[in-house]
């Protein structure tokens, strides 16, 4: 977290389904999840590059599963909406290039378990070099920062809308902003909600600004912290009809702040989405974010930020660094050795740990990769065990 006053207004950013990164990420993520499906041992690094009516997936992948990878595209495209008439970007009509091809045998000599010359161990190293981060704090339900959790609603009640009757003139393309202010370090309101939605060509500005301030934002945001003074910037440059890969080219891993912390935490720099777990940079910012959020569900601190870095082919971190801001209940070098007790880092047991070969990565792509409930990384079931090493 950076250090600031004990007044301030911070901002995070969440943009929707249809935002071309996203749907780069999303095309990713199903190629990913297509992968596991049939073969778990897969190593997949797939890129995609969205723009007008073309798909171009590039990277790394070997595997044993046998699927139309053109359908996985089209599937994928359909899932987030761009199925309308109108839409140069249509599910149906895109033209697909696929350039992936087989994972470089150096960098797999330096993942497999197994021996290999110039190598220092037989187990499974990290996929790459690399720092990751992670973050919880006791802001939200979900142990996240307020801001960009707050992002992510918006935009989730935006498509959520979106296929009802009534939001039917919306489009797939969207961005949110959330301003949230601070006295004396706490959360007391918000100050500005910016909403940049996609829509067909027969509305006026008036509507859509009335309309998603009443419909989408005000009943996903906390109401006590809006006021009369909040700022509701509704496309904010008066028209938004041409978006999605027609408006803009999108291209996996470009929107790594909204998948984590929102820029209240730090970023080691490394995206998620296409990525299989052996690559720490995905794995590994979910092991972190795992173990911070029970270091904050134990109560044994409020706010938490792990490091782990790592050497490609090496199966230890290289470093581990834990900062409590000054709200630990321990000191942090005893925290670090009770982590240490609980957890393993090494890329193999991460994957054990988090049950991680297998399809689930759909369900990360949109809204953040952390705070959903449901995703094993988010799951507070070390708590007692991480107490009891402290003792």
């Amino acid at each position: 977290m950076i250090p600031m006053s004990k007044d301030f207004i911070f901002s995070s950013e969440s943009v929707g389904e249809g935002h071309p990164d996203k749907v780069s990420d999303y095309i990713s993520d199903s190629v990913l999840d297509a992968c596991f499906e049939q073969d778990p041992t897969s190593r997949v690094a797939c890129e995609t590059l969205v723009k007008s009516n073309c798909v171009f997936l590039a990277g790394e992948i070997t595997t044993q599963s046998k699927f139309d990878y053109e359908q996985v595209v089209r599937q994928a495209i359909t899932d987030i909406g761009y199925v309308n008439d109108d839409d140069v970007f249509h599910a149906d009509k895109v033209f697909i290039t696929n350039a992936l091809t087989q994972q470089s045998p150096d960098i797999a000599q330096g993942v497999n378990a197994a021996a290999a010359e110039g190598k220092d161990t037989d187990e499974q190293g990290a996929g790459d070099q690399g720092i990751m981060f992670g973050y919880a704090c006791d802001e939200t339900p979900e142990l996240m920062p307020a801001a960009i959790m707050y992002s992510h609603r918006v935009n989730r009640k935006l498509a959520e809308v979106r296929r009802t009757e009534e939001g039917r003139w919306l489009r797939p393309d969207c961005k949110s902003q959330v301003s949230v202010e601070y006295k004396d370090d706490k959360l007391v309101g918000i100050t500005a909600v910016v909403v940049s939605t996609q829509h067909t060509d027969d509305l006026d500005h008036v509507f859509i600004h009335d309309f998603v301030v009443e419909k989408v934002v005000k009943p996903v945001l906390p109401a006590e912290l809006l006021t009369d003074d909040t700022q509701y910037l509704i496309n904010p440059t008066g028209r938004f009809v041409e978006g999605g890969p027609q408006g803009d080219a999108g291209l996996t891993g470009r929107k790594i702040i909204v998948d984590t912390y929102g820029g209240w935490g730090r970023h080691g720099g490394g995206a998620f989405s296409g990525k299989d777990p052996s690559k720490v940079d995905r794995s590994a910012a979910y092991m972190t974010r795992w173990v911070a959020k029970n270091i904050v569900a134990a109560k044994l601190a409020t706010c938490v930020e792990l490091q782990a870095a790592y050497a490609i082919g090496y199966p230890l971190p290289v470093s581990m660094t834990v900062d409590t801001f000054g709200t630990g209940k321990v000191a942090d070098e005893a925290l670090v050795e009770a982590i240490k007790k609980t957890f393993s880092f090494k890329p193999a047991e991460i994957v054990s740990q988090l049950d991680l070969l297998r399809p689930i990565y759909r369900s990360t792509t949109h809204y953040g990769h952390f705070g959903k409930e449901e995703l094993p990384w988010e799951q507070t079931n070390k708590v007692d065990e991480l107490t009891n090493n402290l003792a």
